[in-house]
């Protein structure tokens, strides 16, 4: 299991890759990250919607309900192109984070 540290450090950058590869909802986001982790990511509904509604007033994202068919209304999450700038910038820092984290264990292993 995933620290919960580590899970909400790494929340923006997994939520904006996940709104990349297209439109979700907030339980379809849930299911995805536990599929990518292979469970060992852990998240709430109480823990992902305040991170839904701080990136879509930081303009990362944006929403709008939709009905499809017999279904009940559901609020679809969609990356802007701001959004797709911060992932690259999240990305770049994330991998200086690992090759930090690899030099470092490298020696220690020595």
């Amino acid at each position: 299991m995933i620290s919960k540290n580590l899970t909400a450090a790494s929340t923006k950058p997994i939520i904006l890759g996940i709104l990349k590869q297209g439109n979700s909802y907030g339980y379809l986001i849930i299911k995805k990250i536990k599929e990518l982790s292979h469970g060992k990511m852990k998240y709430s509904d109480g823990m992902l919607y305040p991170v839904l509604h701080r990136l879509e007033k930081e303009g990362l994202i944006v929403s709008n309900w939709t009905v499809n068919d017999d279904s009940r209304p559901r609020k679809y999450y969609e990356i802007t192109e701001a959004g797709k700038q911060e992932l690259i910038v999240e990305q770049e820092q994330w991998s200086q984070v690992n090759s930090v984290l690899n030099s470092i264990w490298e020696v220690s292993s020595k």
